[in-house]
């Protein structure tokens, strides 16, 4: 029972504030709400003379509250705590860890139906009420026929039926159905009906799942066998499940969540990309819906009525497993027992605004928290896990070869610097691509082509003059997209007609450069007029389900070849591509980013692994114009270790990530020159304080120096323990005074340098 103030013998609780205090603050609850109130219920709470919501922190309190001064909560907003203990715990971690806000905290742990008091949906359902005797049905049949014909209807069911389906078929109006209710012939229900994600007219094709169970080879045995026994001991481990591409790492995690939903344990399965939910989710359901185990979905693409459905059935224990992206590990799930990570190495999983939280690294604490088992999977695992691993931090266990025997794809490196000297003229396309592409097509197989960039041209130039059409807001060309014909900023969205002249010399002259996804769909078309091609990237990518569509069309073979970004190039199993070619497979390779290489290796493989995961052997064409680069040769062979062993090597000797942790630290304003006083200000307060606990690099205009309107500044803090310098830095900043047109934030354990 909630604890009494001993000063004013009332209940009173501490809140949260979701509208910026940080600080808890006390409130009587009235005696309507005591009885629903928990730790980590969702209230609403007088605040600054408005209503505002907030989470219960604490019931009773050590705060002394004047006599006449302690307001009371308006009501509980949902039946059940937004943030049970665990995730309580979790959020005062991600707090202090990222140094974010209460607010933007709560915001991203509470999913906006939760907080917008959503209701469950309920349907009327028409079912047979008291039998009419001889004369009722020949009166009703003389005097309302329309109600005759409805009651003969209902009369012939066996189970009730939805109102507004019987309304509808039979052509009548409300009023129909309401008097036969009001004579008693006639029962309505209101029944609660759950918005199942994935359950639509495409769930059945999400993807195809056989219904013998694969058996599983010896890597396979060894690797569920020792997680099993992780899972009995019943205390937390994180262990790496490090198995090439299309080893079958989806099958050992399959049976760990088996093992889990069993005992009646709860699962947190996480995926790096939208696109990768319905595969995932469609394998899972088929495991466990058999067994009565409900499965549901979490990510961004979601309804607000599908996401409160699926929390309200893992808040009240209906169901016991969710598949979803990021921001699922914070999903109320309960009984905790494993998390999994899939392509744990993925830079999405970081999000980039506040809080800026690693799901991947969330994920490994809030196992902790409940004595679980965390899963990191990959078969290009990140340096970090690596790391840990080697200093006995997480095990690991290995998968080094395909299921069933298949052979990693075979890998051809065109150097198109030669490609485009040999050639009439340089082509994005080189003629080894072009000719395999056509031979897969006529061997009625498919193809993925990868380009990391969308639009038709990179830029549009004058060569006469030298203008370049760039973004007024951002220190970035922009991008010409042929569909509109429009220029488009992809930092800002900014956009604007793109020019038949230069604006600058009037010229006609003006050209387009630099390629996207667009533009070679265009080529490839013009390759293969009748081959069927489709692009999948942030741009086409806008209706609702249309990505399910096009993979859902794509695994059925409606569709030759796809081309795309990054959301198709991880963790898709399309047995039927036997080649995949990478367009420009060394552009993450010549970032400003100490992680380029690491990214531009990730990449080929995790790309190449999509080719050959069928029957018949696949093909991987790498496209570059740095063909002796060390990640682009490791990817090529597909060695793992010898890529880790030489770039841990460079991080050691500059005392990069992993050997010490990062915070980047970025200000920001549309006076450039305010902006670097500022930080150079706060640097000199730094160095005073806390030059004896971190190593400082920095001022510096960051990479992209002007996004939005507003010019950038960066600091990079080095130091070997987070913990203990992050709260110091929050400290100092506090009490920092800096004019309101310069703003600043922190970004611990970067992945986005730019």
């Amino acid at each position: 029972m909630p604890k009494r103030n001993s000063n004013h013998d009332i209940i009173v609780v501490e809140v949260i504030a979701l509208s910026g205090f940080d600080k808890a603050l006390a409130y009587a609850v009235p005696a309507i709400c005591q009885l629903e109130l928990k730790i980590g219920s969702l209230v609403r709470i007088p605040l600054r003379r408005r209503s505002e919501l907030g989470v219960v922190t604490r019931i009773g309190t050590d705060q002394v509250v004047p006599p006449g001064k302690l307001k009371m909560l308006f009501e509980v907003v949902q039946p059940y705590p937004v943030l049970p203990l665990d995730l309580m715990e979790l959020f005062y971690w991600v707090r202090q860890y990222y140094a974010a806000s209460s607010e933007a905290i709560l915001e991203t742990m509470i999913p906006a139906a939760i907080r917008k008091g959503m209701k469950p949906k309920k349907r009327r359902y028409i079912s047979k009420g008291k039998e009419p005797t001889a004369i009722e049905l020949v009166t009703l049949e003389k005097r309302a026929p329309k109600q005759a014909s409805l009651l003969k209807f209902i009369r012939q069911q066996s189970k009730p039926l939805p109102r507004v389906d019987i309304l509808k078929a039979m052509k009548l109006s409300a009023s129909a159905c309401d008097g036969l209710i009001t004579k008693g012939f006639l029962h309505e229900t209101d029944t609660e009906e759950e918005r199942v994600a994935y359950e639509d007219n495409l769930g059945s094709q999400d993807t195809v799942v056989s219904e013998t169970r694969p058996k599983l080879t010896d890597e396979q045995q060894v690797a569920v066998k020792a997680l099993n026994e992780a899972i009995s001991t019943g205390a937390f481990s994180a262990r790496l499940l490090h198995g090439v591409t299309g080893s079958g790492k989806t099958e050992v995690y399959l049976h760990a969540i088996e093992k889990i939903v069993a005992s009646g344990g709860g699962v947190i399965c996480l995926v790096p990309e939208v696109a990768l939910a319905p595969q995932t989710v469609g394998r899972v359901r088929a495991r466990l819906e058999a067994r009565g185990v409900h499965t549901v979905v979490w990510h961004s693409h979601l309804s607000e009525g599908e996401r409160y459905d699926a929390w309200k059935a893992l808040a009240s224990g209906e169901a016991h497993v969710v598949v979803g992206a990021r921001s699922a590990v914070f999903a109320p799930v309960q009984n905790l027992k494993l998390i999994i990570v899939d392509e744990e190495h993925e830079p999405s999983y970081k999000q980039e605004e506040s809080p800026r939280y690693n799901g991947r690294d969330v994920a490994v604490y809030r196992a902790m928290i409940n004595k679980s088992l965390c899963v990191l999977g990959s078969a290009t695992p990140s340096l970090e896990t690596i790391y840990n691993v080697e200093r006995g931090k997480y095990a690991v266990d290995r998968i080094l070869n395909r299921v069933d025997h298949r052979q990693l794809p075979k890998i051809h490196l065109v150097d198109m610097r030669r490609e485009d000297l040999s050639s009439k003229g340089p082509s994005p396309i080189s003629r080894i691509l072009a000719n395999k592409l056509i031979h897969r097509f006529e061997k009625k197989e498919q193809s993925i082509l990868f380009l990391n960039r969308r639009g038709f041209s990179t830029s549009i130039l004058c060569p006469d003059c030298g203008y370049v059409a760039s973004c007024e807001h951002c220190s970035l060309p922009m991008t010409f997209h042929r569909t509109d014909g429009k220029l488009r900023c992809h930092l800002c969205a900014q956009e604007r007609p793109a020019p038949l002249r230069c604006p600058k010399c009037k010229s006609s002259n003006i050209r387009k450069r630099g390629l996207g996804t667009q533009k070679i769909e265009d080529i490839v078309q013009k390759i293969m007029p009748r081959a069927k091609i489709v692009r999948m990237d942030a741009d086409s990518m806008s209706k609702k389900n249309l990505y399910r569509k096009i993979l859902n069309d794509f695994r059925s073979g409606k569709i030759d070849i796809l081309i795309g970004t990054q959301m198709i190039a991880k963790g898709l199993d399309f047995p039927n591509v036997t080649l995949v070619g990478l367009v420009d497979a060394d552009k993450s390779l010549h970032l400003e980013d100490f992680r380029a290489a690491e990214r531009t290796f990730q990449l080929i493989v995790q790309v190449s692994g999509r080719s050959g995961r069928g029957d018949r052997a696949g093909e991987v064409v790498i496209q570059t114009h740095t063909p002796h680069a060390p990640p682009i040769q490791f990817a090529r062979k597909s060695d793992f270790d010898g890529f880790q062993l030489e770039e841990l090597e460079q991080r050691r000797e500059f005392n990069y990530p992993p050997f010490r942790r990062l915070i980047r630290h970025l200000f920001r304003g549309r006076n450039p020159e305010k902006v670097n006083f500022y930080i150079e200000q706060w640097v000199r307060v730094v160095e005073k304080e806390m030059n004896d606990q971190i190593e400082i690099r920095g001022p510096a205009p960051a990479p992209i120096e002007k996004i939005r309107g507003e010019y950038r500044f960066q600091l990079w803090y080095f130091s070997s323990n987070t913990n203990r310098v992050i709260p110091k830095i929050v400290a100092l900043r506090e009490a920092f005074k800096m004019d309101k047109e310069v703003t600043d934030l922190m970004d611990v354990d970067p992945m986005n340098m730019l």
